[in-house]
Order: C-alpha cells, then structure tokens, then sequence
C-alpha cells in the first residue's frame, strides 16, 4: 500500500531499528514502547486485517512472533512477553510483543516515545 508507513519501514524508506527479518517478515522496535524491548512482527505483504490471513499465512506469524518472543525473554529477562494485536494505530497487521513483569502492564496508554539511543542499544541487545 502506497501511504503505510509499514510498507515503508519495510521498503527501507523510513528507518526502524531492525531486529531481524527474512523474505516474509520485518521485525523492528517500538519507537513508543510500553517497555524497552517492544518489538513489532510485521508482514512485509500489506494486509490490514490478521483475520483475513490464509491458515499458513496466520501460522507462520504466529511461529515467527514464537521464535522473537524467545529471543526477547532471553534477552530483556522479562517474567512473560505479552502479545497484543489490535492493528488500529495503522491498518497493516502488527505483533507486539512486549517485555512484561505484571499483569496489567500491556496497556497502550503506558506508551512514552524512546530516544534513537535508546532504541539502538535496546536493538544491539536484541540482535547480539
């Protein structure tokens, strides 16, 4: 889609600090994170809604924000990850995973914008 800022991020066109990405999907952080290590899950092909997947389209999301959770536990040491997908904000499927210590912290209001720096070394951590 012309005007998605995903498609964007993913095309190169605007930047994100990049966690990791294959030929299907673009995995970078939060500039307003909830907590450090937000990350988003995105598919590079532009759908707005995760319900108007295909089975294997929905399958492979779901294994690859699996396989980021992963990484993102190993890395920030969070009690959980917390998934949310609600996809208002910008009408292109995204996965937030979310470093968590209690339960009510998965809330979007929590959000505060993160300065470049931060987000860079939260993305050297990620990536190492």
């Amino acid at each position: 889609m012309k005007n998605c800022i995903f498609c964007k991020i993913v095309k190169g066109e605007i930047p994100a600090v990049k966690i990791w990405e294959d030929e299907k999907y673009y995995v970078f952080l939060d500039e307003n994170p909830i907590n450090p290590g937000h990350t988003l899950v995105v598919p590079k092909k532009h759908t707005d809604y995760v319900f108007d997947l295909t089975d294997d389209e929905y399958s492979e999301l779901m294994l690859t924000a699996k396989k980021i959770s992963k990484k993102i536990k190993y890395k920030m040491k969070p009690k959980k990850v917390g998934m949310v997908i609600e996809g208002f904000g910008v009408p292109h499927i995204h996965v937030h995973l979310i470093p968590i210590n209690h339960g009510n912290e998965l809330n979007p209001e929590n959000a505060k914008p993160a300065k470049k720096e931060e987000l860079e070394d939260v993305g050297k951590r990620l990536r190492g």
